[in-house]
C-alpha cells in the first residue's frame, strides 16, 4: 500500500552473515517455482452486480487462472474494513468484508482453488489498523485503557506562543502533513505514518505481538499457504520518537524515514514471528519493504539463516521513474539505469543466497506497458509480451497482478483529474498544487504536468475493473453499476477474445509459465549482463549446470537495433520463443543481427529447444 517518499535513510542494522550463498539460492523450493497471481478483490469480478468485485466472482474465474498456469493467488485484503485505504485499514481481522462475503465465501473458494491445484496467500497488514478497529476504539477511550499502549499516545508539545504542536516534527509517509493525528477526547496525539484513519500499532508492546502472532495462526490452521506483508518494514520505531533532524526549514514536518523505516528491532520482531509461527508451517512469506535499495540490506530479511522472510519486495525497480521528494512525480530514466538495478538484485541475490520478487505490477502501481514501454496501438501487444518475457527469464518467484496478464494499459490520457481518486493521487495532487501557489503567489497555477505525472503513475491506473469481455457492457466485470469506470480500450483488450487468439498476450504468457516449469535454468541459473551501456538493447545469460544455457535479447525502444550478434561473442542458439510470432519446427535460428522495435527473443544454446515449447 505504500508509496515512497525521502529522507536519509542509512543501513541501521549490521550486515548479515551470509553462508553458502550459491548453494541456498538454488535449492530447490515450492515458492521459488510458483508463478503467482494477484487479484485485487474488488475490481476482479462482481457475481452479484452490486458493482463490486466479490468472492464468488473469484470462484466463477477459477478455470480462467487454472488454463493460465499459475500456481498461487494472492488475495489483496478481504478483511472486514471502512474502505478508506481500499482494506489496507483492517478493523476485523478474522472476517471478510461483507461487499466480498462471508468466511464460509471463503473457505469455498480456498478449497475450490485447491482442489484445482493452487494454493493461496493472503495479505497481512499489521504496521497500523483501522482506526474503528476495536482494539483502537478501545485504546482512544481512555488514558487507562488497558489498550492505550497498543498504539503510540503522547501529549502535545507547546510553542513559545502557547499554540499546541504534535510531540515531533515527524512527516507522513503520505505527504508533506504531519505523522500525528491529534485526539479531542484525550487530549493526546496518535502516531499514523500514513493516513489519519491508519493508527500504526506499537510493537514494543509483547501483547501486540502475540496479538499478531494470533492473527497468523487463525489464517494458517484455515489452509492458507503464506502472506504477502504489508509495509513490514515500518515497525519498529526510534527509541523515544526523536525529532527528525531540519533538512527542509521552510516545511514544519521533516523526512523521518530513518527513524522508523529498517530499524535492527524489526528483525528482531520478524525472527519472533517466524520462530513461534512460521516455523510450523510450509508456507510463503513475502514482504513489501520499501526503500530496501540494496541487496546487502534485503540479505537481513531473506537470507534462510535469519529466518524472516522467504523474500521481499523491493521497489528500486519501480523507483527509477520517480522524481525523489515526491509521491508521483515522473521523470525520464535511461535504459541502463534499469538494467544496473536488475542485474544488481539478479547477481547479488544470487552469489548471497537471497531470493528476489519479480514483479512490474501490482495494486500500488500504474500499468507497466505503459509506464515501461509503449501502449501505442501498434506497439502495446509486443509490449506486452516482451516485459513478459524479461519477468519470465529472471530468477526469482514470478508475480502476475490481475490485468497484467492481457496488456491492460493505464487510464485514457483524455480523462480528468477527477477519476483520479485514490488517496495518494488525490493528495499529491493537493499538495502540489499548494506547493505552487505558495511559490509563484498564483491562486490557480498551472497543474498540467501533474496531471500528465499522475496519469503515468498513479495507483488508479492498475485498480481499474478487469476487462473479462469485449462485447459485454461494463467489460463483462458487473452487470451493475461498477464501482469505478472501466477502461473504455476493453473493447479491444479483454481476456475473452485473448483466450481465443493464437498471438496474443495472454497466450504468450502461458507459453512463458510452461517454459518455466521445466527450464529450470530460468528459474535457478546464473545471470550473466551483456552491454551494460547500450540504452535501447537489454541482453544476458542464464546458465544451470547440468541445464540448457538461455540466452535473452530484447530491443526497448521503437526502432530497430543492428549487429546485435556482435553483443554475445560467438553466440549460436536456437530460437524457443519471440514476440513477433510462434517458433515453428523448422524455425532455427543460429544467430540474430538485427532486432525489430520492442523485439525480445529467448533462444536456446542447445539444439533440443524444442523439449521446451
Amino acid at each position: 500500500m505504500t508509496i515512497s517518499n525521502d529522507g536519509p535513510v542509512p543501513q541501521a542494522v549490521p550486515k548479515a552473515t551470509i553462508l553458502g550463498g550459491s548453494e541456498l539460492h538454488k535449492k530447490p523450493a515450492w515458492w521459488k517455482e510458483a508463478t503467482v497471481y494477484q487479484i485485487y478483490p474488488a475490481s476482479f469480478c462482481d457475481s452479484n452486480g452490486d458493482g463490486v468485485g466479490d468472492i464468488q466472482g473469484i470462484k466463477s474465474k477459477i478455470p480462467y487462472l487454472r488454463s493460465l498456469g499459475v500456481d498461487v493467488v494472492w488475495l489483496s485484503p478481504i478483511y472486514r474494513s471502512p474502505q478508506r485505504d481500499m482494506g489496507y485499514d483492517i478493523s476485523d481481522y478474522r472476517d471478510i468484508h461483507p461487499p466480498y462475503g462471508t468466511l464460509d465465501d471463503w473457505r469455498d473458494l480456498k478449497a475450490e482453488l485447491k482442489a484445482t491445484g493452487i494454493k493461496i496467500i493472503m495479505d497481512l497488514v499489521v504496521n497500523h489498523t483501522s482506526d474503528e478497529h476495536e482494539w483502537f476504539v478501545e485504546s482512544r477511550s481512555s488514558k487507562l485503557s488497558d489498550k492505550r499502549s497498543w498504539y503510540y499516545w503522547q501529549p502535545p508539545k507547546y510553542d513559545e506562543d502557547g499554540n499546541r504542536m504534535p510531540p515531533n516534527n515527524w512527516r507522513s509517509f503520505f505527504g508533506a502533513e504531519s505523522a500525528w493525528e491529534y485526539d479531542d477526547a484525550t487530549d493526546e496525539y496518535y502516531l499514523r505514518l500514513f493516513t489519519r484513519t491508519q493508527p500504526d500499532l506499537n510493537w514494543e508492546n509483547p501483547k501486540v505481538r502475540k496479538a499478531v502472532r494470533d492473527i497468523m495462526s487463525f489464517w494458517l490452521e484455515e489452509g492458507i499457504d503464506g502472506f504477502r506483508v504489508d509495509a513490514i518494514n515500518y515497525i519498529a520505531k526510534a527509541p523515544g520518537l526523536p525529532d527528525a533532524e531540519i533538512i527542509e526549514p521552510d516545511i514544519p514536518h521533516q523526512p523521518a524515514m530513518h527513524l522508523y523505516l529498517n530499524r535492527s528491532k524489526c528483525h528482531d520482531f520478524l525472527r519472533e514471528l517466524g520462530d513461534k509461527v512460521l516455523s510450523r508451517y510450509d508456507v510463503m512469506t513475502v514482504g513489501e519493504t520499501p526503500h530496501v535499495e540494496e541487496p546487502d540490506m534485503a540479505i537481513q530479511y531473506v537470507h534462510p539463516e535469519r529466518r524472516e522472510f522467504n523474500m521481499i519486495f523491493q521497489w528500486e525497480h519501480m523507483d527509477v521513474d520517480r522524481i525523489p521528494g515526491t509521491l508521483l512525480g515522473w521523470k525520464q530514466y535511461r535504459l541502463s539505469e534499469f538494467k544496473a538495478i536488475m542485474s544488481k538484485w539478479q547477481i547479488t541475490m544470487q552469489e548471497r543466497g537471497g531470493w528476489n520478487s519479480l514483479y512490474m505490477e501490482n495494486h500500488d502501481q500504474g500499468r507497466s506497458i505503459s509506464r515501461f514501454a509503449s501502449d501505442s496501438p501498434e506497439d502495446r501487444c509486443l509490449s506486452g509480451k516482451l516485459l513478459a518475457t524479461f519477468l519470465s527469464t529472471l530468477s526469482g518467484t514470478l508475480y502476475i497482478f490481475q490485468g497484467q496478464d492481457i496488456g491492460m494499459i493505464n487510464l485514457p490520457k483524455e480523462w480528468g483529474i477527477e477519476e483520479y481518486s485514490d488517496v495518494v493521487s488525490e493528495m499529491h495532487y493537493r499538495q502540489e498544487k499548494e506547493r505552487r501557489q505558495r511559490e509563484s503567489k498564483v491562486t490557480d497555477p498551472c497543474m498540467k504536468d501533474v496531471v500528465e505525472d499522475i496519469q503515468k503513475k498513479a495507483r488508479d491506473n492498475g485498480r481499474t475493473p478487469m476487462q473479462w469481455s469485449g462485447m459485454s457492457p461494463h467489460a463483462g466485470f458487473t452487470t451493475g453499476t461498477p464501482w469505478r469506470k472501466v477502461n473504455p480500450d476493453y473493447v479491444a483488450c479483454n481476456a475473452e477474445s485473448a483466450v481465443t487468439d493464437p498471438d496474443s498476450v495472454l497466450n504468450y504468457w502461458k507459453r512463458l509459465i510452461r517454459l518455466r516449469k521445466t527450464w529450470k535454468t530460468l528459474i535457478y541459473g546464473d545471470f550473466e549482463h551483456f552491454a551494460a551501456e547500450h540504452e535501447q538493447l537489454f541482453v544476458y545469460k542464464r546458465s544451470l549446470k547440468g541445464d540448457k544455457d538461455a540466452y535473452v535479447f530484447m530491443n526497448f525502444s521503437d526502432a530497430p537495433i543492428y549487429g546485435v550478434s556482435t553483443i554475445v561473442p560467438e553466440f549460436e542458439g536456437d530460437l524457443v520463443l519471440g514476440n513477433y510470432g510462434t517458433p515453428r519446427d523448422d524455425d532455427v535460428v543460429k544467430s540474430t543481427d538485427t532486432l525489430r522495435p520492442w523485439e525480445a527473443r529467448l533462444y536456446c544454446a542447445r539444439t533440443e529447444w524444442k523439449d521446451y515449447r
